[in-house]
């Protein structure tokens, strides 16, 4: 087990700051554990520091082994499918997505011991054993560690524990970047030979990796329009389908996918159902309460929120997620532990950023929808959108990205582009700076044919809103149409 500790157990014994663990607890001695535990359920002002002591007490008398002169927890595990004491109590304790956005993972559970507020980062490739007889002991499932960098870090594991508790999921694996997250859950969950169902709106990296990787291992795959569930049923029918993967919203016309009727569809016949969520976060939208297995987000976009930080992470059914996490640390894509520190330092003001860009967002979409140089405006939170009530039914919020078409043809749009002042020209969304851009140079420049294919028009604008002021952004949208 990762553990930083102090000199001395006594260290802790005047400490309620919540940083103290179950995990952390069972290496004390035991007369120690035994004494504190008195103490903390007597005077400890943080109910949650009693209920892990408790819990760590009653798991230290359930011991049953002894080797090398200590006492070691049969059967531990760094990634138990059962909540912990602590993740239990932090459970109880913090009731809101803002609550959990700010503490969870963090402020009860974690298995690093300090009473530092923030949780440290811990820059290590390896973790050692005080002998081999621990060693053996990990081997067999005895002691509970790491052992290699590659396989974990206890910063990057308060941070898959914060997503957990905001994604209502049982378990959830942190990687280097969303397109890998993605790449490790098809590579894991559909089997060689298998088939996918997929939707036309979609990340087109994700795209070019399904059209050329996966029939090297004999997948084959089914493209349906986002809306078209006959088309869904019709696939189900007549292929045997591993894997429904689509987002909702989509990229880049933010169509929604009923998760719920989906869901019940492809468990029907057998299927997966893995959403990736990025464009809502799960501030917005809890896919796997509606019946979806997986969940898959680029932390680079609304968790991290910064626009400094390329990570991902895949949540859902500890029996999912673990075959991920198996593949995953034989494959590498190993997310730094300062990335892993960055995305959780932004995690604190997810809710705060996603409600502030939810708001201006619905505003400059129906401002965007009334303006006379505007074609079409594509928004969820929008009643003309061919999806609205599905969004009304299953986000609470509709995110902070609106694409809409220029009433002009390339030249203009890429005029317009070049016209506004405060979005950065550039790919990627969901952080605090907005930013804008022109698809069909952004992100199909190469391709004419499949511009036309998935609807992709020179016109076409994706704009993602940032925490800056509404009135400043429509000044500066209003002055750029005025120029062109």
């Amino acid at each position: 087990m990762a553990t930083v500790s102090f000199s001395s157990p006594a260290s802790f014994a005047g400490d309620n700051s919540g940083a103290l663990t179950s995990a952390t607890i069972l290496r004390f001695p035991p007369n120690f554990v035994r004494q504190l535990s008195t103490k903390a359920r007597r005077n400890c002002s943080n109910i949650g520091v009693a209920q892990i002591v408790a819990a760590a007490w009653s798991d230290r008398r359930a011991v049953t082994s002894h080797s090398g002169g200590g006492s070691r927890v049969r059967g531990t595990s760094s990634h138990a499918a059962a909540p912990s004491a602590a993740a239990l109590a932090e459970r109880a304790l913090l009731g809101s997505d803002a609550s959990l956005a700010v503490h969870a993972g963090e402020r009860l559970g974690r298995r690093i011991a300090t009473d530092a507020i923030t949780t440290p980062v811990v820059n290590t490739s390896a973790y050692w054993f005080s002998s081999s007889q621990e060693l053996i002991d990990f081997k067999e499932g005895r002691h509970a560690s790491f052992e290699y960098g590659r396989y974990g870090n206890p910063t990057t594991e308060a941070l898959e524990k914060k997503m957990s508790a905001l994604e209502k999921a049982e378990s959830t694996v942190f990687v280097a970047s969303g397109m890998y997250a993605s790449v490790a859950m098809l590579s894991t969950l559909v089997p060689a030979g298998g088939h996918i169902v997929t939707t036309t709106d979609l990340y087109r990296k994700t795209r070019i990796y399904m059209e050329t990787e996966l029939p090297k291992r004999g997948i084959t795959m089914t493209v349906i329009r986002p809306a078209d569930m006959d088309a869904l049923q019709d696939a189900l029918d007549n292929n045997n389908v591993s894997l429904f993967f689509t987002e909702t919203p989509t990229n880049p016309f933010l169509r929604c996918i009923d998760i719920e009727l989906v869901s019940n569809m492809c468990h029907n016949k057998g299927a997966l159902l893995c959403i990736d969520s990025t464009f809502a976060s799960p501030i917005n939208q809890k896919a796997l309460t509606l019946g979806a297995d997986m969940v898959v987000h680029s932390a680079t976009k609304y968790i991290a929120g910064h626009n400094d930080v390329i990570g991902g992470c895949i949540s859902g059914r500890d029996e999912l997620v673990s075959k991920v996490r198996i593949y995953h640390h034989v494959v590498g894509g190993v997310l730094n532990p300062n990335a892993s520190y960055l995305i959780l330092r932004g995690m604190k003001t997810l809710h705060l950023r996603v409600q502030c860009q939810n708001s201006t967002a619905l505003r400059m979409a129906q401002f965007l929808e009334e303006h006379p140089k505007i074609a079409r405006v594509y928004y969820p939170g929008l009643p003309s959108h061919p999806e609205h009530h599905i969004a009304k039914s299953q986000m609470t919020g509709f995110g902070g990205v609106v694409s809409f078409e220029v009433d002009g043809d390339f030249d203009s749009t890429r005029k317009f582009i070049d016209y506004v002042k405060i979005p950065y020209h550039a790919p990627s969304f969901g952080g605090c700076e907005s930013i804008i851009d022109q698809p069909a140079i952004m992100s199909y420049w190469d391709s004419k044919e499949q511009r036309d294919i998935y609807g992709i028009k020179d016109n076409l604008i994706r704009f993602s809103i940032g925490v800056e002021d509404f009135e400043d952004l429509k000044n500066d949208i209003v002055q750029a149409l005025n120029k062109i």
